[in-house]
């Protein structure tokens, strides 16, 4: 596997363009169309919110209903979440647009918002948005970033990343973006992510690749605790690379698996370390667990923990807060046991071990704190299951952000 500059317009087929339509944000864009020259097999996943936004049910049927995809129009800005059936019919309006604009069948066409939820969109401008996508698209590099940023909210930096692996010879890319920041908290994908590859593979073997590997990358997340209504993770395959067809059990089947890994732990690792306010980047990483999920679990109830995310902010080494929130998990295990270290780039300390704190310096141990990737490791001694999740540090600037995020 070979990691390359770009993101969504790295595979073959693809393009991209952001553009200003005036939804909400003033004199920045705020759409983004991603569109492949060929029909794509579909994958996705989505929020287990059980509010639903109107992009997501629109989605959900086209993934499940439609022959093939090929265009995504993305806006920021407005949720189009508790709209009703005008929301959703702003969906279907969006997508008859453009149907028109890029000679696509219109049940090929998916849509996806992110922003303010109860507002209905400004569709004429959503309208005249997808006209401005459709004469900007371009395959070049460029053109994928100003997609990536274009579907920013509260997000201080774009997010997109690119693949290349081998299938018997033949050059494939997989190549991704994603927003993200706030109220997110996802329990079956993330915010919103989106994945394109030129492989040669079938509907049913992506969608299962997609769905097992979200467990350990976007499920594994947590800025907030808020799951959101929009959450929304769509991958598509053109098959413009024409490798032979990737099938189950074979090692380009395995290739395939660790490309998209990849691709969705980072976008997955950029939303975490970009979360509303946060200075750092939190990671727990749950090792010699005696079951998978409860590795997962342990993982993500520390980085879920408001104390423990505090104390990563303030850089103070409060173990208890740990010990706390795996306690509350629900999984069963003995505090007497484990051991605890914190890890970054100044070093790594071992902070608990048999019930009780180990000897280390503070000052030290706030040094490791103090970097913007900082992990906690657990290690249970119980089995041999590992899982690690992200998070970040809360602060200060997370209450602001969203005390006034409507204005």
């Amino acid at each position: 596997m070979k990691i390359i500059s770009g993101g969504v317009t790295a595979a073959k087929g693809f393009e991209a363009a952001g553009a200003q339509a005036g939804i909400k944000y003033k004199e920045r864009m705020d759409m983004a169309v991603i569109y492949s020259r060929k029909p794509c097999v579909l994958a996705g996943t989505f929020t287990s919110n059980l509010v639903k936004a109107a992009p997501v049910l629109w989605d959900k049927k086209i993934v499940e209903e439609s022959a093939f995809g090929q265009a995504v129009i993305i806006n920021a800005g407005i949720a189009n979440a508790c709209t009703g059936k005008e929301g959703y019919d702003y969906c279907k309006q969006t997508a008859a647009r453009a149907s028109q604009a890029l000679g696509v069948p219109e049940d090929s066409v998916l849509v996806a918002s992110t922003g303010v939820i109860g507002m209905q969109l400004p569709i004429e401008r959503i309208k005249a948005g997808v006209d401005k996508l459709a004469g900007a698209k371009a395959d070049t590099i460029e053109a994928g970033s100003q997609a990536a940023k274009a579907i920013m909210t509260t997000d201080t930096r774009s997010k997109e990343t690119a693949v290349e692996i081998d299938i018997n010879g033949v050059k494939v890319t997989l190549g991704g973006m994603c927003k993200g920041s706030g109220m997110i908290h996802p329990n079956m994908c993330t915010m919103l992510a989106f994945v394109t590859s030129d492989a040669v593979i079938a509907k049913e073997l992506l969608t299962k690749a997609v769905k097992e590997d979200v467990k350990d990358t976007f499920n594994m997340i947590s800025v907030d605790g808020d799951t959101s209504t929009n959450d929304t993770l769509l991958v598509m395959a053109n098959g413009m690379a024409e490798n032979p067809e990737i099938k189950e059990g074979t090692p380009e089947y395995e290739a395939f698996k660790e490309a998209l890994h990849y691709v969705n732990e980072t976008l997955a690792k950029m939303m975490a370390g970009d979360g509303e306010g946060a200075t750092a980047l939190f990671e727990t990483k749950v090792i010699n667990a005696a079951a998978k999920e409860d590795a997962r679990i342990l993982s993500k109830a520390v980085i879920c923990s408001s104390l423990t995310k505090a104390a990563i902010y303030g850089h103070d080494a409060n173990w208890g807060r740990i010990l706390c929130a795996l306690g509350y998990s629900g999984v069963k295990f003995d505090p007497e046991k484990i051991e605890l270290y914190f890890e970054s780039r100044a070093g790594k300390i071992l902070i608990y071990k048999d019930a009780v704190a180990a000897d280390y310096s503070e000052e030290e141990a706030g040094k490791i704190l103090s970097e913007p990737h900082v992990t906690v490791i657990v290690d249970m001694k119980m089995g041999n299951e590992t899982a690690t999740a992200w998070g970040c540090d809360l602060t200060y600037d997370y209450v602001k952000i969203n005390a006034d995020y409507r204005s």
